[in-house]
């Protein structure tokens, strides 16, 4: 499998290549400058389960502000870099765990140097994104239009920019907001290089339709063993992303712990507001830490049976409902007592 086999690469106070566990990524969208929005977004986002949080430094006061983040934050944090240089440097200079830069757009040679220069002396790693809206226009010519080999051979060729300077503490990432061609790409890509890769697809779209393209997308690209960490980038607020992301590695058996809540799509036997009911369920587990499934069930006459492979269960009725386990009538219980008696249940849980 690619990802038990890409070099191990340490960030802050994670690691990510050689097999280690997926991390899970996203992108502040808070002005860096204003210290305690960001700070509040990142505490938000590492409650939601986030392990690397990225921050646009568009200028000095935004790079100057990484160092005051720093102090209140617990996860790692990724400096994303454009244009100029000198904001990769300054960045490193305050405290940043790994920068995400594309040399193509850095300029010369010499201002990529600088920047891999202090990235050596601090041992903090380099990001090297390229994205298929900003392809090389030769390469655009080479395989005539935006392509997967094309998006492939414009990374390796930064790699390999970078490699030259002697040093290879190296993240590559590679987006494409085309999902067959994001899949492509990767599969492309993992042949032909040891570094961990950081997956996802760009520009995805909204909360519903950035999740179905994350999905799809991020889905086969794991599942082919591929990435080593990952973000589900939505326009939306950005806790949605991390929800979305570990719903997406538990689907694939690739992360443990926390519940997975289950519920029926509702028929005409549907007596109680089970819209309502499993959204709030969906929102009150989520601070528990445990490796169980969570059956959410509208209809008393099959709930007992379509719950059984849950570790526990409700399921209404008119008026009342059941706390179900393992498939088994525990007891009825008021209708407006179901989400109190289930959450009951998991403080006890044992």
């Amino acid at each position: 499998m690619f990802r038990d086999n890409t070099k191990v690469i340490q960030i802050g106070n994670k690691v990510i290549g050689g097999g280690n566990p997926i991390m899970i990524q996203s992108m502040t969208n808070t002005k860096t400058e204003d210290v305690a929005a960001t700070v509040n977004q990142i505490l938000r986002l590492q409650e939601a389960g986030c392990d690397i949080i990225r921050s646009t430094v568009p200028n000095m006061e935004a790079a100057k502000a990484i160092a005051q983040i720093k102090k209140e934050i617990a996860i790692p944090l990724v400096a994303d870099i454009h244009f100029d240089y000198k904001m990769a440097i300054a960045a490193i200079e305050n405290g940043a765990d790994k920068i995400r830069i594309n040399p193509g757009n850095i300029g010369s040679k010499e201002k990529v140097a600088e920047v891999v220069k202090v990235a050596k002396e601090r041992n903090i790693p380099i990001r090297i994104g390229v994205n298929s809206g900003s392809l090389e226009k030769e390469l655009v010519e080479k395989y005539h239009g935006v392509t997967a080999e094309g998006i492939v051979e414009s990374a390796l060729d930064k790699v390999g920019i970078i490699e030259d300077l002697g040093y290879d503490n190296l993240v590559i990432s590679i987006k494409s907001s085309d999902v067959m061609m994001s899949v492509k790409a990767h599969e492309l890509l993992a042949g032909k290089t040891v570094y961990p890769i950081h997956v996802g697809i760009t520009e995805s779209g909204t909360v519903t339709s950035g999740n179905i393209k994350s999905a799809i997308g991020l889905g086969i690209i794991l599942n082919n063993g591929i990435g080593d960490t990952i973000r589900v980038s939505l326009t939306g607020d950005p806790v949605e992303e991390i929800k979305s992301a570990k719903l997406i590695l538990r689907t694939l058996g690739l992360r443990k712990g926390g519940i997975e809540v289950v519920s029926c799509p509702t028929c005409g036997r549907t007596n109680i507001d089970l819209i309502g009911l499993a959204n709030q369920v969906e929102t009150m587990v989520q601070g528990y830490d445990l490796d169980i499934k969570v059956a959410v069930m509208g209809c008393a006459v099959n709930g007992p049976g379509e719950a059984k492979e849950a570790d526990i269960g409700i399921a209404g009725g008119i008026g009342e409902g059941l706390l179900i386990k393992k498939g088994e009538i525990i007891r009825k219980v008021p209708e407006n007592e179901l989400l109190a008696t289930l959450k009951a249940e998991l403080d006890n849980w044992k």
